[in-house]
Formats: structure tokens, sequence, C-alpha cells
């Protein structure tokens, strides 16, 4: 840490706050043994669709974002205040600058997992990965952030140490950006309480979406986590981090090139092919200030590992830094085109994020909390047994978990691609793949389940740490004051010595901060959403009809593109099964853009006019009975519910705003339309011999199947 203090020697007596530490500390237990309990259920679903007991509010579709917001911004977000909080006070010498605001961020941040936890169940989702929470829970957040930049920055103006630590390098970076990020993001047009749409659409919507995720990733789940790393484990080693001038490189590098390599989540993809190869270059630059950072975690530790054998502290902080750097290997590896090939929308993907959230998030949480609990409450940890188990039980669990992934991410890829010597594909049948990788899965439930045992055994451990200490909510300290108005000499010498000056200004550090991040999001994100002609149209492409309309908004509902893609990339295999790849006109008029990220179900671009309105309520009701083996599950309610049309008007006033070409009055007769559509599609229906009313749900989402790709066949084949 900065031993730099004020040449004042009378000291100052303060508090630290340790309340907000142990109330997002608690957080962090009761948040994430939901989350990972939401996550067992929905991996158990994969195989057994019927765990979801027939419930419209418990399918996969609807507690996936659950359990991704449940660990991503209930655990690991309650971890990173938790470890903000204490680290912040501690390294600027200042008690937090408002208790008020400490309880409202504390409070205002449970209130919003609270308000996810009822609403993605319920349905109302904004589809967008990572992003699912509707407008008023979107501005209930950016309160929440604001609050919480407040109270930091007012933190840091107050502080009694001269320089500003690197961990607060990366706090600043965490909060100035994700504001950024979320804003941009939530650009939405809302029609109701729970309802809005983007205003971005297709491509755009596409690109701007995973700026937002990849930097989700990066700047919730990276450098904060680098900011705690930077701060604990030095803590725990009782060493000095082993090299400054690595941690101004790892530091300014990584928050310039991060923001670059969003778009290689989109490689094969309707995005621009310029934009796409901005996103590779960028990211396999990201390699070198990744393990940067890792090497310097890693490093801190050298002469110290007979520490590490004995300490199980710096056990689960070596492979929460391990687990970083393959994450961040594995990473720019997939931004290349030949391993994307391979393993984008299969299991791959699945084993990689888990490496990260498992190894790198989970492991370095529980680390901080065994060392920060028995501080807290001023006590020695429990039981040191327990937790060795649970370092050994959650090891083990992770390597159940991301290697059969890996293996069942391969064997995908493989069977989708392989075709006889007679040029037909060898398993055209989409369900042949996930039948052969049932056992991976099973196997990764296993691993799911060491690991979350080992959670419960940590649980049980620091709740009887609790009680056998005694908790001083106020901590007193004694630090100088920060000399005001000091004239420094001009700083000569090398540009580390140079950046002694910057770390004394957090105004000029953040601005600078803020530059650095922006620039590479503005060059990308600027020419596509401004520049008309990188989007080009497609004349056959038209609006949607209002019964498609409300049936694409079910489809969101059900969050059907958790387990559907809408994009058929340039490859024969997925030609020859799909149908034409996709094109970034095909998109324009869709918000949001569902083009989805992993393939538990085949592809649906091209699904309209595949098969006849019967199969799809066959389908929808049962899917086994078209599809025997099918690990789909039930939508039976669709055909029991009333489709509400009181919103057709708001919605197709919301898209001729957003730039839909809907006639000016066409609202007004919109529902005469849809409920003729509706009437067609459900007298079909009747002849087949289905008790079914054209004002059923089911009738909209069938409507909406049976447009997606036309437009395109329609040019093409003129059918």
């Amino acid at each position: 840490m900065s031993d730099l203090t004020s040449s004042n020697t009378s000291l100052e007596k303060f508090n630290y706050d340790n309340a907000i530490v142990r109330n997002f500390a608690y957080a962090v237990m009761v948040w994430g043994a939901v989350g990972m309990l939401v996550g067992l259920l929905i991996a158990a679903q994969i195989i057994i669709p019927s765990l979801n007991f027939n419930l419209q509010y418990s399918t996969f579709g609807r507690i996936r974002p659950l359990h991704t917001n449940a660990v991503i911004f209930a655990f690991v977000g309650n971890a990173i205040f938790m470890g903000l909080y204490y680290s912040l006070q501690r390294l600027c010498k200042a008690r937090m600058f408002s208790d008020l605001l400490s309880k409202i961020h504390f409070w205002g941040w449970q209130l919003i997992i609270v308000l996810a936890a009822v609403t993605l169940p319920l349905g109302i989702t904004t589809s967008k990965e990572y992003a699912e929470l509707e407008w008023p829970i979107d501005i209930l957040i950016t309160i929440v952030w604001v609050v919480l930049a407040i109270n930091m920055f007012g933190t840091i103006v107050k502080r009694r140490e001269r320089h500003m630590y690197v961990a607060i390098w990366f706090y600043i970076a965490t909060v100035v950006t994700v504001a950024v990020l979320h804003i941009f993001n939530s650009l939405e047009l809302p029609i109701s309480l729970t309802k809005s749409y983007p205003i971005y659409a297709g491509v755009q919507d596409a690109l701007v979406q995973w700026w937002y995720g990849h930097n989700a990733v990066a700047f919730f789940l990276t450098t904060p986590y680098l900011g705690l790393m930077y701060y604990f484990l030095p803590k725990a080693a009782e060493r000095p981090v082993y090299s400054y001038r690595l941690s101004i490189i790892h530091f300014w590098t990584l928050i310039f090139i991060y923001i670059w390599a969003g778009p290689h989540h989109l490689l094969y993809s309707a995005l621009p092919d310029w934009a796409q190869s901005l996103g590779t270059v960028f990211s396999i630059m990201l390699i070198a200030p990744s393990w940067g950072g890792m090497i310097n975690g890693l490093l801190t530790l050298r002469g110290a590992w007979d520490k590490v054998r004995d300490n199980v502290i710096l056990k689960f902080m070596v492979v929460a830094v391990t687990a970083y750097g393959m994450a961040t290997f594995e990473g720019p590896m997939l931004s290349l085109k030949n391993v994307n090939a391979i393993a984008h929308f299969t299991d791959w993907i699945i084993a990689h994020v888990h490496i990260g959230a498992l190894g790198w998030n989970g492991f370095l949480t529980f680390g901080i909390l065994y060392w920060l609990v028995p501080k807290l409450f001023r006590t020695e940890l429990y039981s040191k047994k327990m937790a060795n188990f649970h370092f050994w039980i959650g090891f083990v669990g992770i390597l159940f978990y991301a290697i059969p992934m890996y293996w069942s991410g391969v064997t995908q890829a493989l069977m989708w691609k392989q075709f006889t010597p007679e040029g037909v594909l060898l398993y055209p049948n989409f369900l042949e793949t996930l039948l052969q990788i049932k056992t991976m899965h099973m196997i990764r439930i296993t691993g799911g389940l060491f690991y979350y045992a080992g959670f419960v055994v940590m649980l049980v451990n620091l709740i009887k740490t609790i009680k056998q200490g005694s908790f001083i909510g106020e901590e007193a300290a004694e630090a100088p004051a920060l000399e005001k108005n000091v004239t420094f000499e001009p700083i000569k010498g090398s540009i580390m010595k140079k950046h002694r000056l910057i770390e004394r200004k957090p105004f000029q550090f953040t601005v600078l901060a803020v530059v650095v991040v922006l620039v590479g999001g503005l060059i990308e994100v600027i020419p596509t959403y401004l520049i008309k002609s990188n989007i080009p149209t497609i004349a056959s492409v038209k609006p949607y009809t209002p019964l498609e309309l409300q049936g694409r908004d079910i489809y969101i509902r059900e969050a059907c593109n958790s387990c559907h893609s809408q994009l058929v990339r340039p490859f024969r295999s997925e030609t020859e099964r799909y149908g034409e790849y996709a094109k970034a006109g095909e998109f324009v008029y869709d918000h949001p853009f569902l083009w989805g990220s992993k393939r538990t179900g085949p592809d649906l671009l091209r699904e309209g006019k595949k098969y006849p309105n019967l199969w799809h309520y066959l389908h929808m009701d049962d899917p086994t009975t078209v599809s025997p083996g099918s690990l789909m599950p039930r939508y039976s309610w669709l055909k029991e519910q009333i489709l509400d049309i009181s919103n057709t008007e708001a919605k197709i006033n919301a898209m001729r705003t957003l730039g839909v070409p809907y006639e000016q009055g066409y609202e007004k007769i919109a529902n005469t339309d849809l409920q003729k559509q509706a009437e067609e599609i459900a007298a079909d229906l009747q002849k087949q011999g289905i008790d079914v009313t054209s004002d059923r749900e089911i009738i909209a989402l069938i409507a909406y199947l049976q447009r997606l790709g036309t437009d395109i066949k329609n040019q093409q084949t003129g059918k």
C-alpha cells in the first residue's frame, strides 16, 4: 500500500464504518445461496425439462436470467461493495463520505435484486443478455449507482492519504464505465410500466448490447475484482504487491483495450466486417494486460509459497487469479474466427464463462470472506478444516463442471458440421446432438453440487465464526490530516514517477480514465448507429403485423431466445441445415434483436412456413408429440391464456416512433387486422381437429413463428 502520507504530524481520530461492510457480507452469503441454487435447477432442467413442474414461472427461459442476475449483480455485486467499502476507507484513511448514502446504497441495491427476482419469473424482461430488467428498474439502478459514485468520490476527496493506491484506480474505472454502459444500453421507449422497446434495432441493437454485455464482464466482473485482488491478496499474504510499474501498465492498457472487444461476440453475424475485425484485433491484444495483472498477483507471493500451502485463504486467491488468467487467455482465443466457428453457440462458452465465474469471482470472494469476517468480528475463523474442505470440494466442483462442458461443446460443433461422403448432413436432426451430450450435462450437475456443497460448508463456518466473535461497528483509527494547498515540485524522471502526480488528483485521474475508456466505444458504436448506409435495407422486409408483433413479445416473455438463435452463419453446415445465411437488412425492424448466444435448440431464423400451424401448436403444448425425446419444456398455458390486445395501439405507436414504417392512423385499425389473422390461424387448426379460439396467446406465437425468415424466402423463391 502507499506509504506517502501528509507531513503533518498531528493525528486526527475517526472511526471506520464496519456496519456497512458487514451488511454487504451478509447479502453476499444470502444471494450467493439463492443464485447458485437456481443455477443448479436450470442445469437440471436442460436434461429433465419437467423440473419446471409445468409452471410458466419456473421454466428454463424465465429463471435462467434470474440465475445470471442473482449471481452477477446480487452475489458478485454485493461482494464488490463489501470489499470496496472496507478497503476504500482504509486506503483513504477516512470514514465513508456519508453514512446515509451508504445505507441508501445498500438497501437500494437489495431492492433492485428483489425486483429482479419478482419480475423475471413473471416474464417481464427486455430479453437482452445481462440487461433483462425493465425500464423502471433500470432507472432505479442508475439512481443507486449515482449514490455509490457520490459516496465513493466524496470519500476519496476527503482522504488523508496523499496518493490513490492501485485498487482505487480500478474502483474509479468501474464506477464511471458501468454508468456509461448501463445508460447507453438501457435507452428504451416505454409503452407501459412493464414493457419497453430499445431505441436500437437489429444490427445496431446487437452491437450496443454486446458492447455492454462484454464490458459488463470487463467492468463489473473484472476491474472491481482486480481492485479487490490488489488490496486483499497483499493483505492476506502480508507482502507488498510485486510491481508498481506493472500495476500502472496493467490498469491503463486494460481499460483502454477491453472496451473495443465486444464485437467478438458477433463474429460471422450480420454485423459489418470492419466491426468484427476490430473486435478480434483488440481481443487478441487484451491478453497482454490481463496476464500482466495475473502475473502481478501471483508474483506478489514470490518466496511465500510455503505460506500458500498452509493458508487456505491464499489457496482460494491463487486459484482465483489463475482462473482469471485462464479465462482471459481463452477469451481472446475464442475471438479468433477459426476457433469461434467451432465454439460459438455451444457449451464450450458455458465452460469458459464458468471458469471465470466459479474460479475468479467465486474463489476470490470466498477468500475475502474468510479473511474479512474474522476481522470484523474480532475472532479467529471457526474451523480451518472446514475451509480446506470447502476449497478442495469447490476446486473439484469447478473441474467437474468445466471439463464436461468443454467436451460437450466440441461434440456439438463436430456433430453440427459433419457431412457424409455424399455431401449430406450426417446429423440433420438437431435433437441427435442433445441426446449425445446428456451424460456430460449430468456430470456438470455433479460439479455444481460439489461447488454448492462447499458454499454451504462456508456458510456454516462463517456463521459459527460470527457467533463466537464480537462485532465492532465503529472501528477507531487515527491518521495525520492531508495538508491542504501543498505546492508540488515538478516531478522529473520516468513515466512511473510522473504517474505519482496524477495519483494525487482524483478529478483529473477520473477524467483521463473516462477518455481512455470511451474512445473505443465511440469509434465502434457511432458509425454503425449514425451512418445509415452501414445497415442496408432489403425491400422485401416488411414490418410485423399486429398479431406477429404480439406473438414476438410472447416469445420474448418466455425467453425462447435463451435456447434458440435467430442467426444463420455463412457456413455450409448451417445453410444446409437452416437455410440462407442472415443479412443485416432482415433485422431493421427488430426491437430488440434476438440473435441469441446459445443453441440449446435449433436456429429459428428460417422457421416460417417450415411446418404447418398444427405442428407448432402441438410442439408448444407437448414437444415430445412431434419431436420424441425432446428436451424442451411444455408451454401448455399458452393455449389457455387470452391474448391481451389492449396495448396493441401503444405498441404500434412506439414502433412508428422508433422508425418502423407503419402508416399514420394504422394503430386505430391494428386490432381489426390482428383479429382477422388470428381467426385464419384458428380456423386452420380447427380443421385439423384442434379446439382453440382465436383469442389465445398460442395463436399469436404461431403467427410470429410462421413469419420468421419468410421475407427473404419470398425474395429468393417467389413463394
